[in-house]
Parts: structure tokens; sequence; C-alpha cells
């Protein structure tokens, strides 16, 4: 989806209140990204991402413009925090993992988008493997054929469906469709089609899922890659699941999608979608700052100078191929409350050049940000208590009073942003989200509501400090 940064902008301001200038500036890098692919070949390698540094305290929106971005142009993002890496040789997780964890996530889009595309004959196959099961063929007995080639010998004829049972696999087996049966599987498959089954329960096979293992351990991480490669040989084991018939169907159509799609093109497709349009959001960057003085320097330096040469620009192995991060756009965060920019090491503060800086949240925003954007948490709240015929409305008195609270309680204690409001919805709404489930109800929000559930907690300090 090809955007100016006027339109990305325009959808950001649905979803997140101000930050005008955070806006703007990824949305230009976006933008430049786009128009990099439609340089030749041999100036879209010049071309390098410009990435950003956003500068601002907790709770601001600095994660949730850019996955929201992100979210809007379709491309893999991840959001990771420069604290949960170590420097190579120490325990801990390798910071080209973050690569490695981005492409998982192209691969991911990649395939679903590939499923849709043969989703509707994998749905046709699905119900006829549905239907099969609900009403199955007449079994063939198995015959034992003579062997002629030694004399008054006889060998088993299932001896290779002998050996499949051995490797654990199940083997399908022959069955004779009748007149009848055939008649009964395509009054089964028109009622699968119309929804008449849908809470009826059948048993169908599947393939048994391994579970997936995250390690912080990098020799351990490429021995689990070889651990699957090692078992994408083996033989498919079978499992037999209950499930009722719109499960069935869900399952057995991604299952026989699986099976249309080509996983090579998958793994190519992936690799190209995360080095052209893959999104990384370093979050804490100011945590592995050293102004020199603080215990730990070395290490955190370390992981700068690990971190230094994928935002660089490098190959990085995965399991699916190698990848280049040339044109990966990165995008660093942190508070800067104690360390500053300028404490990171000169060759890491290059490889942001554009650095935001995200303001403080006032009265008036926490005002738009509980009633204007399309998930407003009013919004939420309102919504989920309908469902349980609860109608609940907020007069514009009560929401300046939440908002008053909001900044009070973020200037008097600690400053934790837009989440500032969860507490206090929370805290508002806590007899009445208990009380929903046994009486539908219709209720006023009003100011004095509002000022006999928090003023209380916001005067008395110990409790705003542990309550709200």
């Amino acid at each position: 989806m090809e955007l100016s940064p006027r339109q990305l902008v325009a959808e950001l301001d649905k979803y997140i209140v101000g930050q005008a200038e955070a806006k703007r500036s990824i949305a230009v890098a976006i933008r430049n990204r786009q128009r990099r692919l439609r340089l030749d070949p041999e100036m879209q390698d010049e071309v390098k991402p410009k990435n950003l540094l956003m500068i601002g305290p907790t709770g601001v929106g600095k994660t949730e413009i850019a996955r929201r971005l992100a979210k809007i142009i379709q491309a893999p993002f991840i959001k990771v925090e420069a604290t949960k890496y170590t420097e190579v040789g120490y325990v801990g997780r390798d910071v080209e993992s973050m690569v490695r964890d981005l492409v998982e996530q192209a691969i991911r889009i990649v395939r679903d988008e590939m499923r849709q595309e043969v989703e509707e004959e994998a749905r046709e196959k699905a119900i006829d493997r549905i239907a099969k099961a609900l009403v199955p063929g007449k079994k063939k007995k198995a015959e034992i054929k003579k062997d002629n080639s030694n004399a008054g010998g006889f060998v088993l004829p299932d001896m290779e469906a002998f050996m499949r049972q051995m490797r654990g696999e199940v083997e399908s087996e022959k069955e004779e469709v009748t007149q009848e049966i055939a008649s009964n599987r395509r009054h089964i498959r028109q009622q699968i089609r119309e929804g008449v089954l849908d809470k009826h329960e059948v048993t169908i096979q599947m393939e048994e899922k391994k579970l997936q293992l995250n390690s912080l351990n990098p020799a351990m991480e490429q021995m689990m890659d070889m651990q699957e490669s090692l078992n994408a040989l083996k033989p498919k084991k079978m499992i037999n699941r209950t499930v009722t018939v719109k499960e069935a169907l869900k399952l057995l159509t991604i299952d026989e999608a699986d099976k249309l799609v080509n996983e090579e093109d998958i793994h190519q497709k992936g690799l190209n979608l995360a080095e052209k349009n893959g999104i990384i959001f370093i979050d804490e960057l100011d945590k592995i700052a050293s102004s020199g003085s603080q215990s730990g320097e070395v290490s955190r330096q370390g992981v700068q100078r690990d971190i230094l040469p994928i935002v660089e620009g490098s190959q990085i192995q995965t399991k699916y191929g190698i990848i280049k991060s040339d044109h990966i756009l990165f995008v660093g965060s942190g508070a800067f409350h104690v360390a500053k920019p300028s404490d990171l090491i000169p060759e890491l503060q290059g490889r942001f050049p554009i650095r935001v800086n995200l303001q403080d949240l006032k009265q008036e925003d926490f005002v738009r940000i509980l009633t204007e954007p399309k998930n407003a948490l009013l919004i939420q709240y309102q919504a989920l208590l309908a469902t349980e015929e609860v109608t609940v409305n907020f007069t514009p008195e009560a929401v300046d009073k939440m908002a008053y609270y909001a900044e009070t309680l973020n200037r008097n204690t600690d400053n934790i942003g837009a989440r500032r409001l969860h507490t206090i919805i929370e805290t508002v709404l806590e007899e009445l989200l208990f009380e929903a489930a046994d009486t539908p109800m219709v209720i006023d929000i009003t100011e004095k509501y509002v000022d006999d559930k928090l003023a209380d907690k916001v005067d008395n300090r110990d409790l705003s400090h542990y309550i709200l």
C-alpha cells in the first residue's frame, strides 16, 4: 500500500493523539523507502534508510506510532528491548536474533497472504475431508498375494504400511465408496457449506505440531534450527482430534492451503519483504548508554558495538537464507532522563540521523485520547459493558475530570503518560464492571461519580503511589 506522507499522518491521527513531529518524520522515512524502489537498481543500493531516534517519556506514543504505521503499510514489524541483549561471549541473546525475529514475522505475513490466494480451493478440499470423516467408506480387506518369484512362498502385501506404522505414520486405508455413501457425502458437503453442521463434532486427522521453544542462547538457537531441519526429513506423525465441524473446517483449510503453497516461494518472498519493508523498533536505547561514570560501561558499550554493524548494514544468516540489513528501517527509542543521546557511542549516534522529541501529555491531550481515536478507551469500555446489556454514558465533565486526575498523578508521582488512563478508568468503573453481569442497566458517569471514586485516592499521597 503506497500512501503519501500526508495520508500516512492522517491514518495515524485516527489512532494516536498529538506528536505531529514524530508522525511526520516517520511518514517521510517510510515514503523515502517507496521512492527508493522506483530508482534504477544501481542507485537503489546507494540510498540508505534514514533511521530515527525517538526521545520522550514513557506512554507518549513512541512504540504505538511505529507499530500502527507498520500495520497500515502491512510491513513486518518487531519491537525489541536493547537491555535484553548481551555482548558476544556472554549468556543471553545476541543482537542478530532481532533480524531473525523480523524474518519470522515476514514469513508469517507472506504465508498468510499465500494461504488467502488458495483459500477457496483449500476450503473445498477441507470440506471433502470432513465429509469423508462423517461418512466413512467401507474398508477394503487386504489381499495376500502369492509371490511368483519364490515357489510356494507368500509375501505380506502391507509390509510397507507396517513400516510406516513403525515410523509413527498413520496409513491412509483404501476404502470402497458405494453409490449410497457418495450420495450421503454430497448431502453432507452441502450442509457443511451452509453451516448446518457447525456445532456437530467430528474426528479428524491432523499433523502433529512440534512446540516451538525460544532460547536465549545463540548456540541453542542454531541447534534448534538444525533439529527442525532434521525433523522435516522424518515422516509426518498424524494424530486424531475431535472438534466441531466449524473448527475442523478452519483447521483443515489451513492444512490444505499449506499443501498448495510453495514453501520455497514463501521463504524467498519473506526474506525480500523483510529486507525492503522491515521495521525494527529498538526500545530502551538510553539504558545501554553510558556517561563513563557508571558501572557496567564495558558491557553496555559492547552491546552498542554489536548493534552497530546490523544498523549500518550487514549479512545475517537465518534458517531461511541470508538477509541483508542495509535497507531495514531501525527506529530507536528511549526516555533519556538520566543518559543523553550523546552518551551513545559516536558511531551509533551517526546511524540514527533523525531525532524526534515527543512531548509530555497534558490534560487536553488526555481528553482527546479518551474520546477521539477509533479505538478510544471509553469506546472500548462501553463496548465491553454493552455485551452485558449495560449502557454507559460519560458526560463531558466526567471526561475532563478523569483527564485532570491523570495529569495530576503524572505530575505528582511517576510520569507514565497515557498508561495512567487505564488505571484511572479501571478505578472509576471497578464496581460497575463487577456488578454488570447481574443486572442490565443504563448509567451516566458524571463528574461527581468520578470525584467519589478518585478524589480521596488522589489527595492521599500514599494511596496514589500504590493504587493509581
